[in-house]
């Protein structure tokens, strides 16, 4: 019977210490932008709010470009998570739809995807404005 206890108090710590690792892993992961976007490039567009999508893990802008001919082009401008966004001063109301805004960002490595990871965005008609890095 001890043995036993001995070998369930084991499988509890190996289960544990697996948990933690497979945790870690996907938060590393997760967090490396460095892979899905080139962090070394800057894009800027220009567009109407399509949907602002407040979450976590990360939030998104949906903004309604002009591409060639006129024809629309949407892009996904990846933001930080509803938690960290509020305590900077965002709400889920901050943005809405048809707003104008002007949005900077690392493009996707990708460039068919249309995706920017967000570093700065623009309201020009109210001078609204968010950098990453200030408060």
């Amino acid at each position: 019977m001890v043995a036993m206890v001995k070998w369930a108090k084991l499988g509890v710590w190996a289960l544990a210490i697996s948990a933690a690792l497979v945790g870690a892993r996907a938060a590393w992961a997760h967090h490396a932008f460095a892979g899905t976007y080139a962090l070394d490039k800057t894009v800027t567009i220009e567009g109407k709010v399509v949907e602002f999508l407040f979450r976590n893990p990360h939030s998104a802008i949906l903004v309604e470009t002009t591409g060639e001919k006129g024809k629309p082009i949407i892009w996904t401008a990846e933001w930080g998570g509803g938690a960290e966004l509020s305590r900077r001063g965002i709400e889920k109301d901050t943005l809405q739809t048809g707003d104008h805004v002007i949005v900077s960002g690392n493009p996707s490595r990708n460039p068919a995807d249309r995706r920017l990871h967000l570093v700065e965005i623009t309201r020009p008609s109210d001078g609204w404005k968010w950098k990453s890095g200030s408060d």
